[in-house]
């Protein structure tokens, strides 16, 4: 049986969520700063015989995000939910969720990217440490403009979304957090959160001047990133598809947990 989540349900739903809260970074993320009752915000869970929740599908403005612990859910249910929805645009989510819905989806397809999944629950052993002339700073709102000029001056980021507005807004509002290394006067290195919830963060923006890159820099930021959100107790997760980029974060602790996909479909 599938069903509109209330507040009612907010216990058992996140006793489910957070039982892999980095898989569930943006889904308890959104819940926790918009609740259930939102217009462009819902949730919906399906429940076994014994009325046990089993699957949670969000629906956060015109993007869907499903999440199960296994491939036994009803993908036609939360397939049909989602049809329902003439803005519907978006889907995303673990690659075992995304793929017992599409076949139901008539929508056609526009887009369809894949990445990487990964999560750390604690720094490896070899974790790489930050050299002695380079300290790791924690950015504040007011160095928004620097972060996002940084960003944009590297090619893998130079069409982001991202803006100054959008990046203080949201380091005020504690979704996000900075890391960074100055030298020479500039910002040259950092590591960023993103969808920072009470369980798990996802970790985004990690960027070296190509100046200052083969030294150990970006992974600096990371591991004073990852260290500080570690000892909240937060899982953190990020995407990657550069298989030299997932051999510095397995180096920190980071471990494949599948892969993320993201489907843009037409309207």
């Amino acid at each position: 049986m599938i069903r509109r989540l209330d507040s009612n349900d907010h216990e058992e739903c996140f006793h489910f969520l957070k039982g892999e809260a980095a898989e569930n970074v943006f889904i308890i993320g959104d819940i926790e700063a918009y609740g259930y009752e939102q217009e462009f915000q819902r949730v919906w869970g399906e429940f076994n015989e014994k009325n046990e929740l089993i699957a949670v599908l969000l629906k956060y403005r015109e993007n869907y995000i499903p999440y199960a612990k296994t491939e036994e859910f009803d993908g036609k249910g939360f397939a049909e939910i989602i049809l329902a929805d003439g803005d519907f645009s978006f889907l995303s989510g673990l690659e075992r969720c995304i793929a017992r819905i599409e076949p139901y989806l008539s929508n056609k397809l526009k887009k369809k990217r894949q990445f990487y999944y990964a999560k750390c629950t604690a720094l490896s052993e070899a974790a790489h440490i930050t050299p002695a002339k380079a300290e790791v700073k924690l950015a504040v709102p007011n160095d928004a403009h620097r972060l996002v000029h940084l960003l944009k001056a590297i090619p893998e980021f130079s069409d982001s979304i991202i803006t100054e507005e959008s990046k203080k807004e949201s380091m005020e509002g504690g979704a996000s957090r900075t890391f960074y290394i100055e030298m020479d006067g500039k910002m040259v290195s950092t590591a960023s959160t993103t969808a920072e919830n009470s369980s798990s963060a996802m970790v985004v923006g990690v960027a070296t001047d190509p100046a200052y890159k083969k030294q150990g820099l970006a992974s600096a930021c990371m591991m004073k990133l990852c260290k500080e959100l570690l000892g909240e107790g937060k899982e953190l997760c990020l995407f990657y598809d550069n298989p030299e980029a997932g051999t510095i974060y397995k180096k920190l602790g980071f471990e494949d947990i599948g892969f993320w996909v993201m489907n843009i479909y037409h309207r």
